[in-house]
């Protein structure tokens, strides 16, 4: 009984482990959908040469010291009335906070 409890923990443990690695965002794809989808407003990377002087750039969104990954995916989620409503998944907006992430 005990080797099956230590066996059905290990591959808990394991299991647990892969969903991480599985669902981890991409900030490559994030990289994508900025250029796509922010590059208009937001100065989404360092090659980019101008936007919109209403939006922050990328660098100054990352660069704050509240800085957190899931919050920007959250408020990504939700339609604010100077953003339009890009529909992203949550997928979507984790690999674009991932991405905002890189611009520190």
């Amino acid at each position: 009984m005990t080797i099956l409890r230590i066996t059905t923990s290990f591959l808990l443990i394991f299991a647990a482990g892969l969903t991480d690695r599985v669902f981890a965002a991409d900030a490559r794809k994030g990289e994508i959908l900025a250029k796509r989808w922010c590059s208009t407003c937001h100065v989404v990377s360092s090659d980019q040469q101008q936007a919109t002087a209403q939006a922050p750039p990328f660098s100054a969104v990352a660069g704050r010291t509240d800085f957190n990954e899931t919050t920007v995916a959250y408020f990504l989620l939700t339609p604010h009335p100077r953003m339009p409503d890009m529909n992203l998944s949550r997928t979507e907006a984790a690999d674009l906070a991932a991405y905002i992430k890189t611009q520190r």
